[in-house]
């Protein structure tokens, strides 16, 4: 049962590390003027744009001066969820 919880955190951790390096790619490819009809673009936009436009409506404060915070909010809050979540599945399996 173990290997199986171990197995399933790692998994988990892998998609949130994915997640991480999408929106590292959609906030980079925000700073130019990409083609939005582009393939690339297009998936960044539909993984991304739910979640972001949650946080967007949650927290309005995050968009200062014409930039937009999100990203790095978002960045923070994956971070934090992920290391509780593996963490807990860890001690779960010891």
């Amino acid at each position: 049962m173990s290997v199986f919880v171990i197995a399933i955190a790692r998994i988990i951790d892998l998609a949130f590390n994915l997640y991480t390096f999408i929106v590292i790619a959609r906030a980079l490819v925000s700073w130019v003027n990409p083609d939005p009809y582009n393939p690339i673009v297009r998936f960044l936009h539909n993984a991304t744009d739910p979640i972001l436009y949650r946080l967007r409506r949650l927290l309005p404060f995050l968009q200062v001066g014409g930039f937009d915070l999100s990203p790095i909010a978002l960045l923070i809050l994956l971070s934090v969820v992920q290391q509780v979540l593996v963490s807990f599945l860890y001690q779960l399996a010891q």
